[in-house]
């Protein structure tokens, strides 16, 4: 049964520029609706430079906060009033929790990356894990499977992968033309690039992923990316990015409201099955 939205209904959302095709709103308010909250989940567009004044708006329309998407959450980040360990650390923000008058920065991409790769029985621990990219996503993984038995960090520019390296004590840099070869060497591959939405091929040679490997694509649309593709036809497990949306997701619900995540209606509805 759908809970009506009335003038005690708590707003929340997610702010980021494009957002319409966003699932979050899918998934919260199934989640909303699961668990008999009287509250509702928008997508706000958001254009660059305007992050400050969307979260200053939503502190003064008595919103619960919001969750930011690309390409903002440096800029909110910078508008909160206090930033938890993790966002403080990797400098971004995915959730801004209204507490109060203070605005409270949180990032839950890494630990919802570590919860989807446990429960599709992934184990980092004991891994050597190779991540690709130096974006947000990457710095969030990197942070996230920082106790692995080792991590190794790729980027088109060196430059840009040093940084991201910092964020696992031990963690090496893949020169750009030992790439091949480390990712032969590697238990899991994870895609932390945009490589792949548009049906662009992976950056190193497929034909060296093998059976033993599991191959993680933080792309979730489309499904099957070249890149897992490539990996079940040479054997390895290959996961797609959906998992890590729905657990970042459960976690950033939680934060926002204090109430366990119904992850099953949060997949149902990520799948479209809801």
């Amino acid at each position: 049964m759908t809970v009506p939205v009335t003038g005690h209904t708590t707003v929340t959302g997610i702010i980021g520029e494009p957002v319409a095709h966003s699932r979050s709103p899918a998934i919260h308010n199934a989640a909303f609706q699961a668990q008999r909250l009287d509250w509702i989940y928008v997508a706000f567009p958001v254009r660059p430079g305007h992050v400050r004044a969307a979260l200053e708006g939503l502190r003064a329309l008595g919103a619960a906060g919001c969750n930011v998407t690309m390409p903002h959450k440096r800029e909110a980040a910078l508008a909160c009033d206090h930033l938890e360990p993790t966002a403080a650390t990797l400098g971004v923000v995915n959730t801004v929790s209204i507490r109060g008058e203070r605005l409270i920065g949180d990032a839950t991409d890494g630990p919802g990356f570590v919860d989807a790769a446990r429960e599709a029985g992934v184990d980092l621990d004991r891994s050597r894990i190779l991540v690709l990219g130096a974006g947000g996503a990457a710095r969030a993984i990197v942070h996230a499977v920082r106790d692995a038995a080792a991590v190794q960090v790729w980027a088109r520019r060196p430059d840009a992968a040093a940084p991201v390296a910092t964020l696992a004590e031990g963690a090496s840099i893949v020169p750009p033309d030992q790439l091949t070869d480390a990712v032969e060497a590697a238990d899991v591959v994870v895609n932390a690039t945009p490589l792949g939405m548009h049906g662009e091929p992976p950056p190193f040679d497929a034909a060296r992923l093998r059976a033993g490997q599991t191959v993680i694509d933080a792309v979730y649309a489309p499904p099957e990316t070249p890149l897992l593709q490539a990996a079940r036809e040479h054997g390895a497990v290959a996961i797609n990015g959906l998992g890590m949306l729905v657990h970042q997701a459960a976690r950033s619900f939680t934060l926002l409201t204090g109430c366990e995540a119904p992850l099953d209606a949060m997949w149902a509805a990520a799948r479209g099955t809801a």
